[in-house]
């Protein structure tokens, strides 16, 4: 199917690879239906969470392991029951990045991941209740401050 985008404009996808999102993402709670754009630069981590219905709605994610590698995550059961995950193997999780004019200032919501049963192309974002993580963890620390107030 062909998919109109503001950023990459019309592309073709398989239909098979849209993601269904029942609740939406927190304040996209109307948006249900998204497909994932992979970076051309397959040295560049960061890639697109991109709407179906609404070419101007697109979100840049990462894979937050790849930025802290001792990162864990504990699901709430209900996220688990609502994704129909199986096992650990069925997930695939993202972080919402927010890029600012200044690259080097990017984050990375930990707090708020979104995670994807692969299997079922189910998704949501699912809110961790763990104060060890941030919804603006900083891609490039400044010397050793990790968090952006």
């Amino acid at each position: 199917m062909i998919l109109s985008t503001k950023n990459f404009g019309d592309i073709e996808i398989d239909e098979d690879k849209i993601i269904s999102f029942p609740e939406g993402i927190p304040g996209f709670e109307d948006e249900n239906k998204f497909v994932i754009i992979s970076n051309p630069d397959e040295e560049n981590p960061f890639h697109w969470l991109q709407s179906v219905n609404t070419p101007g709605l697109a979100f840049v994610i990462i894979n937050p392991f790849l930025i802290l590698k001792d990162y864990s995550l504990e699901l709430p059961s209900s996220a688990v029951e609502k994704l129909e995950l199986g096992s650990e193997d069925d997930a695939a999780v993202y972080s919402i990045a927010v890029v600012p004019e200044k690259i080097e200032n990017i984050t990375i919501n930990l707090l708020g991941p979104i995670v994807i049963n692969w299997k079922k192309k189910i998704g949501g974002q699912v809110i961790l209740d763990d104060e060890k993580y941030s919804t603006k963890y900083r891609v490039f620390p400044k010397d050793t401050a990790s968090e952006v107030g």
